[in-house]
């Protein structure tokens, strides 16, 4: 039994006691029962508002979950890139402008390596490519 029945237990206890509110002890349990009317009343209109609460919170919930979602898998593509992005480049200098030339080993594969620069042909012996970590590539025989 909730509160509202059970305050309304009680009213219609009191009723049936016949109390006079003439006196000041019916006056007084009168009064009593009224506020506690009140008070299931108000609670009642809480417990609404708690679901009301709990409603929104989920909603929240739910986007929050769709938000985290959409930034993990963008995170975790932006991974796969850098991944793919980790191949190993090399870095040599331009014999003719002498600027920096960048090139990985898909380049060195075809057999040249043209500088964007100037547009030079460059032909280089392998053991003196530095990678772009500065330190040189060493044959292992």
């Amino acid at each position: 039994m909730g509160i509202s029945e059970k305050v309304a237990y009680l009213k219609g206890l009191a009723e049936g006691l016949s109390l006079d509110e003439s006196t000041k002890e019916g006056k007084l349990l009168l009064a009593i029962l009224d506020v506690l009317d009140d008070m299931a009343e108000e609670f009642a209109d809480i417990e609404d508002e708690i679901v009301d609460l709990e409603d929104g919170l989920d909603a929240v919930s739910d986007d929050l979950n769709d938000v985290e979602e959409f930034l993990y898998e963008t995170s975790d593509d932006e991974d796969e890139e850098d991944e793919e992005d980790d191949d190993e480049y090399f870095v040599t200098t331009c014999p003719e402008c002498e600027e920096e030339v960048i090139f990985d080993e898909s380049v060195l594969e075809d057999g040249e390596v043209v500088c964007p620069n100037c547009g030079a042909k460059l032909e280089f012996d392998l053991s003196d490519l530095a990678n772009a970590t500065g330190t040189d590539e060493e044959d292992e025989d």
